[in-house]
């Protein structure tokens, strides 16, 4: 088989900002659209946006799970974590962490290569506590606690409201015809 050089590297070069624009409208979309997220924004000068793969039921499909949070978490490999400033678009990468098992693709001089991921990776190993250090203006356990607790209570009325009205099944027909009368 006789490969082209220029566009094995074209479609090399499409698959990494494709990847790359997954990941960032993931975070995107976590930022903007997650009820959780935006509560936490309305109330503190910054969110953490935590994401890790996950293998659905049939064992071969991955899908990405991605919550807020108002702490950096403990650094963990198959894992990634960006800071956001709340109602901005600015979203800084704290580590892009793949799953141990995948690090050699990511070194220096595969095609795979990614500077963030090699940064992670050494961090990781070599760094981990200057990797999960707070950053200056992270919220206390003071000022935070009260956030948390707050989203704590709405999270059971969500829950307590919902199994005391249950959503029933409404036909557009049903409603327009309660609306006529």
């Amino acid at each position: 088989m006789k490969l082209n050089i220029l566009e094995a590297h074209d479609r090399l070069l499409h698959f990494k900002k494709d990847q790359e624009s997954n990941i960032f409208q993931g975070a995107e979309d976590c930022l903007k659209k997650n009820p959780d997220s935006l509560f936490f924004q309305s109330r503190s000068p910054y969110i953490y946006i935590f994401a890790h793969p996950r293998t659905a039921d049939d064992g071969v499909t991955k899908r990405m799970l991605w919550q807020p949070r108002l702490w950096k978490p403990p650094a963990q490999t198959n894992s990634y974590l960006f800071r956001a400033q709340s109602n901005t678009d600015l979203i800084q990468i704290c580590w892009l962490l793949p799953a141990e098992e995948l690090w050699a693709q990511y070194q220096q001089g595969n095609v795979t290569e990614n500077e963030y991921v090699l940064w992670s990776i050494n961090e990781y190993l070599y760094n981990r506590d200057r990797l999960e250090k707070d950053e200056p203006d992270d919220l206390s356990d003071e000022k935070g606690k009260p956030i948390m607790q707050e989203w704590i209570r709405n999270k059971r009325m969500e829950r307590m409201m919902k199994r005391s009205y249950p959503m029933l099944p409404i036909s557009a027909e049903s409603l327009s015809s309660f609306y006529s009368d």
